[in-house]
């Protein structure tokens, strides 16, 4: 019998956590992920997909987008179609950065916080944050896709003191 391996096909990246207290600035937190080339695996993506838009080829869409944290349950959630990504691209970086911050907020001063990536029912990642309380902005995952062409999942948690801007450039580089 040959063997048969099975990739990640359709993944979901949720987030969640608690809104600020009343007369406080809105916590505003946002997944992003950076999307590489197969033969460019480091430093600039080809592109980047957060809130207000989605990948070009629409393998990747944010279909949940709080400013406040004021969902029910997941306040936004991501979804990767690895299984319909172009053989071109060879690296998925995601990553969760806080907005409004100039890296001075961090997780530590947002509540309830927490990380979900899962595919179909099956949770592969559950994180709260606490790792990271002196980060304003973390990578959470990396998905890879090998010569055979077979998406995984590298858990790659590290945070950053960075704002938003400069945090897309430096996700490449883990």
């Amino acid at each position: 019998m040959s063997g048969v391996r099975k990739g990640l096909a359709r993944v979901e990246v949720a987030l969640k956590w608690d809104p600020s207290p009343a007369g406080a600035p809105a916590n505003d937190l946002d997944i992003v992920a950076a999307v590489y080339a197969a033969d460019g695996l480091r430093g600039a993506p080809v592109h980047l997909v957060h809130f207000g838009n989605r990948a070009p080829d629409g393998t990747i869409t944010l279909s949940r987008d709080s400013r406040t944290g004021q969902g029910f349950g997941f306040d936004e959630v991501m979804v990767l179609e690895l299984d319909r990504m172009s053989e071109a691209l060879g690296r998925v970086v995601v990553g969760v950065v806080i907005q409004g911050s100039d890296g001075t907020r961090t997780f530590g001063d947002i509540p309830g916080t927490a990380l979900r990536i899962r595919e179909g029912y099956t949770d592969l990642v559950q994180d709260d944050f606490a790792g990271l309380a002196a980060a304003s902005a973390a990578t959470v995952a990396e998905f890879v896709r090998d010569a055979s062409g077979i998406w995984s999942l590298r858990a790659a948690v590290h945070g950053f003191t960075a704002d938003p801007e400069e945090f897309t450039r430096l996700m490449g580089a883990v």
